[in-house]
């Protein structure tokens, strides 16, 4: 399991890293990553023409696509495509940001979840699938 992080260098450039999830055998429950507090958990919807130009995220946030297709680019030029599924840690809360756009003419869903400051790069699995539960209630 893997997360792409968005993060800006000393430069104020923004970058993409892809980053592994370490996961434990805990036997019947599963693969498990360590525990992470989080600040709050945020549900949302985009619409369809969602086209935001460079801007910088507002807090350190895992971003969790739950459907629609996401379109980042880099302030380096670099174009990544996102789609449900997809986790994204966005960290460019300084420098030259991202642009981020729909790319799928329908409503995007996803789920932010704004980490604690110095919080390593991981999310649960047991987090992402309980997400998934209260959206699909």
């Amino acid at each position: 399991m893997q997360y792409t992080r968005i993060y800006s260098d000393t430069n104020g450039y923004t970058h993409f890293e892809d980053v592994q999830i370490n996961l434990s055998d805990k036997g019947l429950i599963g693969y498990l990553s360590d525990n992470y507090p989080v600040k709050s958990v945020q549900f949302r919807e985009n619409k369809p023409n969602y086209n935001w130009d460079f801007h910088n995220a507002p807090d350190r946030q895992f971003i969790i696509l739950l459907d629609g297709e996401l379109e980042i680019t880099t302030s380096l030029g670099e174009i990544r495509n996102f789609k449900g599924g997809d986790i994204l840690l966005v960290e460019d809360i300084t420098g030259k940001g991202h642009k981020s756009k729909e790319i799928i003419e329908k409503m995007g869903a996803k789920v932010t979840l704004k980490v604690y400051e110095g919080m390593p790069h991981t999310i649960n699995e047991d987090e992402i699938n309980w997400t998934k539960k209260l959206i699909q209630k």
